[in-house]
């Protein structure tokens, strides 16, 4: 299927690895040329280079602090400069799972407004200072990777930014469609990234058993981290339904939320 996505101009945020690295390369080799950005220029930079070398688009490195409105103001201008415009922003930043977990008791005031800084108002930053660039083209996209925890009691900051992204992506929805651009979510669920490895083995030496094992026992039947099919859900999977959502195929799709865990959970939604 041709998505329509030829010669697009797309920025990630939080492309530096895991399902933002997936997408910048999904989108990549969908013939868009991208601009990835997170704090680190110099994961930044070696990324840009895998990216550039297995797709043959431009790929674009950018430091940025999203908790900085200045910071993140400027790095989407250059985006768009260096790019010669811009037509997807995919906001992809975050600290996996939230920052401020426990009791109410133990939680750090200070924590839980970063994570909320980082995730939500550093969402709220880059696109709004991508907005303008996505009216000028009258063709834009915007999508928010957020998570499950947002339908999950339990996690103070993490739920509740996530949660929070999905009234925002409705809101932005009805305000953007008239100018031709969707706005919708993604909630992933437990995804195998880089980091996935380095977990299952420290999970595996506390009970004593493979890292093989312990994926195999989380996604059995009736396990509390199990799902409908059976394994972990990839990042490039992610990224295939980023692709999909910002391509030209899926102008009846926006202001939703969908969520792509495998069919994790037994609650049914109206």
């Amino acid at each position: 299927m041709d998505f329509g996505l030829q010669g697009k101009k797309a920025l990630v945020t939080g492309g530096g690895r895991g399902i933002g690295k997936s997408i910048a390369r999904e989108l990549a080799r969908e013939g868009v040329d991208v601009a990835i950005a997170s704090r680190s220029l110099e994961q930044l930079t070696a990324t840009a280079q895998e990216l550039a070398a297995a797709t043959g688009r431009r790929i674009i490195p950018l430091a940025v602090d999203v908790t900085n409105t200045e910071a993140v103001d400027r790095m989407v201008a250059q985006a768009a400069e260096q790019l010669g415009g811009l037509h997807i922003l995919v906001n992809s930043a975050a600290m996996p799972g939230g920052s401020a977990t426990g009791p109410i008791e133990t939680l750090v005031d200070d924590e839980l407004l970063y994570d909320f800084n980082v995730k939500y108002v550093g969402t709220l930053r880059c696109t709004r200072a991508a907005i303008p660039y996505l009216k000028a083209q009258g063709w834009g996209r915007v999508i928010n990777i957020s998570g499950t925890n947002a339908r999950t009691a339990g996690n103070l900051s993490g739920g509740a930014r996530n949660g929070a992204l999905v009234h925002f992506t409705k809101t932005l929805a009805l305000h953007l469609g008239r100018d031709g651009i969707t706005v919708n979510c993604i909630h992933p669920g437990t995804t195998r990234t880089e980091r996935t490895p380095g977990l299952l083995a420290a999970r595996a030496a506390q009970l004593g058993i493979s890292a093989e094992e312990v994926e195999q026992r989380d996604f059995a039947a009736g396990s509390p981290r199990g799902n409908a099919i059976g394994r972990m859900v990839d990042a490039d999977e992610i990224a295939y339904l980023t692709v999909f959502l910002a391509s030209d195929k899926a102008w009846a799709v926006s202001g939703e939320l969908v969520v792509a865990t495998g069919g994790a959970g037994q609650a049914v939604y109206y």
